[in-house]
């Protein structure tokens, strides 16, 4: 979910292109044919979704989120055509069609760079992580490293606030130094959980939903983000990255003092609310991520390059909370992720790179969800 920092629209598409040349190698006519024109939003084999429509047409969109009565999504874009250099969080009335010929509600000021919005109980405001505290202007990116090996920043002036639907802030909810971010809400109401380094590590925290009686949920080496709730509030999912021998401590390490991370290695991971009972639910290698609670709270939504061939073809799979009977959702030749279900769970938003037309960009989409 997030970061993106996860989890960032515009950044998650450069990880594709930087992972794609790095783990392995096409010629001219390859890289050409992964890019053919596209044009199709429903693959006859995405047998778990019906009705598919398009909500976005240009720029990166991501991590949109349903507010608690469905009818309206937040969402986080970099779009010129909207004004966005970076990613800025806007919000959506589905009863408004789709944002084809209009401009969703602007909800950060363009302040910054932002990330991880989440409507907040009662559906009147929204929280999101922001930069703002550090200065207006998007932060610079990383530079391409000398190794080619793809990096996300870890922002120290990110902090999280809550802000109405007129885009004024109205609390700065979380804010200590150094990076707070990717944060959720609980289907209860009553707690947030966000990933923040505090610890000198990135791990997972849980407050109430005021901000208050902060409590760190994940204690490992590593990085812990992304995490949502289930559908019940008792349990957490998130991804993680796990550095194992002695080369990778050092070089999570190292990235970590340059608020660095590397986001190729991650596997999917639940726990209850409070930390207990911790367990890895997926082994599968490459970079597992953006996972989400099926509506009964049984099985687990996710985004996987297990499978691909280029290292930036991801898709959507499923599999119950042990791992176990994985089945695949989406088929879509280059990029899906940030599934979300509706708290009624009819509906199933998620980004997709599908029907770009050989552009590069991610839209959203949503669809009917058919268990």
């Amino acid at each position: 979910m997030k970061n993106l920092f996860y989890a960032f629209a515009g950044t998650i598409m450069a990880l594709l292109s930087f992972t794609a040349c790095n783990q392995v190698q096409h010629s001219h006519h390859q890289d050409s044919a992964a890019l053919t024109p596209d044009t199709i939003i429903h693959y006859p084999q995405e047998k778990h979704l019906a009705h598919v429509k398009q909500l976005t047409f240009g720029g990166d969109n991501a991590e949109a989120y349903f507010s608690f009565d469905d009818k309206m999504i937040s969402f986080q874009a970099k779009n010129k055509a909207w004004g966005s250099l970076c990613d800025q969080i806007y919000y959506f009335r589905f009863a408004d069609g789709d944002m084809k010929d209009t401009i969703p509600t602007l909800l950060s000021n363009g302040l910054g760079r932002t990330t991880c919005s989440f409507f907040m109980p009662g559906d009147t405001s929204v929280l999101y992580a922001s930069t703002r505290s550090g200065g207006d202007a998007c932060p610079p990116e990383p530079k391409k490293r000398k190794d080619g090996k793809y990096v996300w920043p870890i922002y120290e002036d990110f902090d999280i606030y809550v802000a109405n639907l007129k885009g004024q802030l109205i609390d700065t909810l979380i804010k200590h130094p150094g990076y707070d971010a990717e944060a959720t809400v609980s289907p209860q109401g009553d707690k947030i959980v966000f990933t923040s380094d505090r610890s000198g590590d990135l791990e997972l925290y849980t407050c109430d939903i005021d901000g208050s009686h902060v409590h760190q949920v994940t204690h490992q080496l590593g990085y812990d983000g992304g995490a949502f709730f289930s559908p019940d509030g008792k349990m957490l999912v998130f991804r993680a990255s796990r550095p194992k021998t002695p080369e990778e401590i050092k070089t999570y390490k190292q990235l970590l003092k340059q608020h660095l991370v590397m986001p190729t290695q991650m596997e999917i991971y639940t726990c209850n609310v409070d930390g207990s009972n911790l367990k890895q639910v997926t082994h599968l290698g490459k970079a597992n991520w953006a996972p989400y609670f099926t509506p009964d709270g049984k099985h687990i939504i996710f985004s996987s390059n297990f499978a691909g061939t280029r290292g930036f073809d991801f898709n959507l799979y499923m599999c119950d909370l042990d791992g176990k009977h994985l089945e695949r959702i989406t088929y879509d030749n280059t990029f899906d992720a940030f599934p979300m279900f509706s708290y009624d769970g009819k509906k199933l938003i998620f980004s997709s790179s599908r029907n770009n037309r050989n552009q590069h960009g991610i839209n959203l989409f949503i669809a009917d969800w058919k268990p």
